[in-house]
């Protein structure tokens, strides 16, 4: 509702996790300084003293015993929350994720299950280990699992009740520059979900549309202002990355606008090019353009250390704003 209350994005989370805990029983959560603390960002801020230790609770800095106890829990009958800190230390625990919690369902020929969350949080902020966006790495390792980019902390809770009414595993990654920005706190935060595999379209326009994710998306719009005056540019958010754009929401656009880039903060060859093979390729959405289509990626590196290592680093408005008028003039 409009006279919605405003409030900090890990507010709503908390909120969320809070009206959870208390209907679902089966649900526990657990993570390097998710108990004691209420995690590193404060989503489960004195939650532990409300649902007591065995539901929300720390746990040693090994992310791979994390995701071990996830999914054993998952296996027998929980619904747990397996938090890993920051999304680069996935690759910690991406071995028991890739051979286990993915492949389950698959090769017990739908048999079992593993209804396994993993909270994780990532992309832009500043640093070397803690800004990562292994997108490639994720997409290509877990097949099996869906993987969520919400782009704000009030789609964040309607992806996890989407899922918390499936019975797959699934990773979802939060914008860890999110935490702070103010979003209006819906009045039905177990009721509304997020589907998965539907892009939405956040602005419409009719002359180039623009394909992403999760903090990136924030930074297109500032190139997008910069560029009202010049350019009509429909944005679209794909939401899940797997699975992706089932209904081919993506063609329709390009259809109309004969023009498309896809923009991630992954390394080149990463998580955009993962989604323009998807479109062009296998959507053939290559009959439709005008002009070639393109990636805007991070640089081949790691993100520097900083503000000023961020910028650079990763796309930044300006980045954007040159790309979209080089595909304009082509």
């Amino acid at each position: 509702p409009f006279d919605a209350p405003t409030v900090n994005g890990y507010e709503v989370l908390n909120k969320y996790f809070d009206k959870l805990f208390e209907t679902n029983p089966l649900t526990v959560a657990f993570g390097e300084d998710v108990g004691y603390i209420g995690d590193v960002n404060q989503a489960f801020a004195t939650l532990q003293q409300k649902f007591g230790e065995n539901r929300i609770f720390d746990t040693g800095i090994r992310e791979l015993t994390i995701m071990g106890q996830g999914i054993g829990l998952a296996w027998r009958g929980m619904r747990p929350i397996a938090e890993i800190q920051y999304l680069d230390y996935l690759l910690y625990g991406l071995q028991p994720l890739s051979d286990d919690a993915a492949t389950l369902h698959y090769r017990t020929n739908g048999i079992q299950s593993c209804p396994l969350i993993v909270r994780t949080r990532g992309h832009r902020l500043e640093g070397i280990w803690h800004s990562g966006s292994p997108m490639g790495m994720i997409i290509n390792s877990l097949r099996g699992m869906y993987i969520c980019v919400p782009r704000n902390m009030v789609q964040a809770a309607g992806m996890y009740n989407s899922l918390m009414q499936s019975n797959d595993p699934a990773l979802i990654i939060e914008c860890l520059n999110g935490y702070r920005l103010k979003e209006k706190l819906p009045s039905n935060l177990l009721e509304f979900t997020v589907p998965m595999g539907i892009p939405e379209i956040l602005q419409e326009g009719d002359d180039i549309t623009i394909v992403s994710y999760g903090s990136t998306l924030r930074v297109i719009q500032e190139a997008m202002e910069e560029l009202k005056d010049e350019v009509s540019c429909e944005l679209i958010d794909v939401q899940t990355l797997l699975p992706f754009d089932i209904n081919h929401t993506i063609l329709k656009s390009l259809k109309k606008t004969s023009r498309i880039i896809f923009i991630d903060e992954d390394v080149p060859g990463g998580a955009a090019a993962y989604m323009f093979n998807k479109v062009i390729e296998e959507q053939q959405a290559y009959r439709w353009l005008d002009a070639a289509p393109r990636t805007l990626t991070a640089q081949a590196h790691r993100p520097a250390y900083g503000s000023d290592g961020d910028y650079f680093s990763k796309p930044n408005a300006e980045d954007i704003a040159a790309a979209i008028r080089e595909v304009m003039a082509e």
